[in-house]
């Protein structure tokens, strides 16, 4: 899902940048009225470096191409939708720079795709199906925040004029459905084990 370089126009390349810069500023907000500051900060730090090793590590898909886990939706559920966002910019900011992965342009598309939308949407249908089960609403809303990430995605290519959406649907939404259905199912277990060893975690304050 990273966007490279040169593949957006420079105009909407802009536009995303600033949209991102709204839950940035809201998140250090938040951050400094909050009297659990210093532990939301160690959380988040933890998020992105588990973030940035996790999505790079390829792993084989029946698709032919690697697939590799966002860990954003775990951020969110753990300590909120903004703190997600916080993350994404992170982790993809470190991948940029040292991995070659994305783009510096491509950034803040890629942080409205994977940091506000997979992050807030996850949060969103967490929640609201929370007092279901707990486990269905991990799922649920790891699957649907990947989803609606994809959905977005797809959206920000066509404004491109890079493929009809058509093709795009057709080839994204296999593939990512996919990855999300396998990281539903992974964050179902991790967040069942951090219940057991350590459920104050789960209870700490969100942003």
């Amino acid at each position: 899902m990273h966007l490279p370089d040169g593949l957006l126009p420079l105009g909407q390349s802009m536009i995303y940048f600033i949209i991102v810069l709204i839950p940035l500023a809201l998140y250090f907000f938040k951050l400094s009225k909050n009297d659990s500051k210093e532990k939301i900060i160690v959380s988040t730090g933890i998020l992105s470096a588990a973030a940035i090793a996790g999505s790079s590590i390829s792993i084989p898909s029946p698709f032919g191409v690697p697939i590799h886990f966002f860990i954003i939706p775990l951020a969110a559920i753990l300590v909120g939708p903004l703190s997600g966002v916080m993350v994404a910019f992170l982790c993809l900011l470190v991948q940029f720079l040292f991995l070659g992965m994305g783009g510096i342009t491509s950034l803040g598309a890629n942080v409205f795709t994977m940091g506000i939308m997979i992050s807030c949407s996850t949060y969103f249908f967490y929640k609201l199906t929370l007092d279901l089960n707990e486990k269905l609403a991990v799922f649920c809303g790891t699957l649907l925040g990947i989803i609606m990430g994809t959905i977005t995605q797809v959206f920000i290519l066509v404004l491109a004029g890079v493929a009809t959406f058509e093709m795009l649907l057709a080839s994204l939404i296999p593939f990512y459905l996919f990855i999300a259905v396998l990281e539903g199912a992974v964050n179902v277990f991790i967040i069942s084990f951090i219940s057991k060893i350590k459920p104050e975690m789960l209870k700490m304050d969100k942003i």
